[in-house]
Formats: C-alpha cells, structure tokens, sequence
C-alpha cells in the first residue's frame, strides 16, 4: 500500500504523530509512506496513492488553514487516493473537533475516496506539547490498524 500522510504543524507534535503513524504503517510488510509538511506537497503532481492521512493540530476546535486549502483543493488536483483517514493534535477538552470537521470536509470534496477508518485524536500536554505519553503508543498502533485495512 501506498501512502501520503500530510500535516501541518506548529510546534512539531503533529508532525511526530504523522512520523510515528507511517511507523506503525511500515511495520506491516508491503507498504511505503510519505510524509510531508502540507507547505512542501505539490497538488499538482501527478500521484496516486492508496490512503491519503491528514493531520493538523486543533485551533480552536477546528484545523488550520492551510489544511483546509489543501483539502478544498483535492477535487481538481492531480493527486488521487482510495480511501483517506485523518488526525488531529489537542488540547484539553477538543477531543476529535477538528479531526470530525476534516472528514467531512474530505468526505464532500474527494468523493470518489472512502475513509479507511475513523480519525485518531491526539492529546498534548499544552500549547507547545509534548504529546501525552499514553497517546504516543496510540499514532503507532492507528498506523497499523490502516495497513491492516487497506
């Protein structure tokens, strides 16, 4: 399986949790990831892959801007994908708020995808992290409950 794990990220805690997904995901044989900063990924290339995973750190119960370009951006791109998935970072209470709002988003403007599973909600310790040690062994294990899907 081929896949692209996308993020966004301020402090770096997004971006681990992408890293060690695509862990979990190259811990089952026959599979390869991607994983790149969503300022770094080019919509216009060519691509296809068998799961797209979107991260991005919650705002204020929502995703950030740039993910939500990228995401309104997927119908016309050259970038296609089976299914998807998606994954948020949190603060206290805004447990799976943004993750929620980007499968719908996903969901309305890459129709011809299926969600692979329902998103993971990654808790850190505050503003600038670290993620909450009890949810780091959570990324690893979403990596290869989506390798085993696929």
């Amino acid at each position: 399986m081929k896949v692209l794990i996308v993020f966004d990220t301020k402090h770096g805690n997004t971006q681990q949790c992408g890293e060690i997904i695509a862990e979990g995901i190259n811990s089952v044989e026959g599979n390869e990831t991607e994983v790149v900063n969503v300022k770094d990924f080019d919509l216009s290339e060519d691509k296809t892959y068998d799961l797209i995973l979107i991260g991005s750190p919650n705002h204020v119960g929502t995703y950030t801007k740039s993910i939500k370009k990228f995401i309104k951006n997927l119908s016309s791109a050259s970038v296609k994908a089976s299914s998807f998935a998606a994954f948020d970072t949190y603060i206290k209470g805004d447990f799976e708020k943004a993750v929620k709002k980007m499968e719908k988003q996903i969901g309305e403007n890459f129709p011809n995808s299926t969600m692979a599973l329902p998103g993971l909600s990654i808790k850190v310790g505050g503003m600038k992290g670290p993620i909450v040690e009890e949810d780091l062994s959570k990324c690893k294990e979403y990596g290869i409950q989506l390798a085993k899907k696929e």
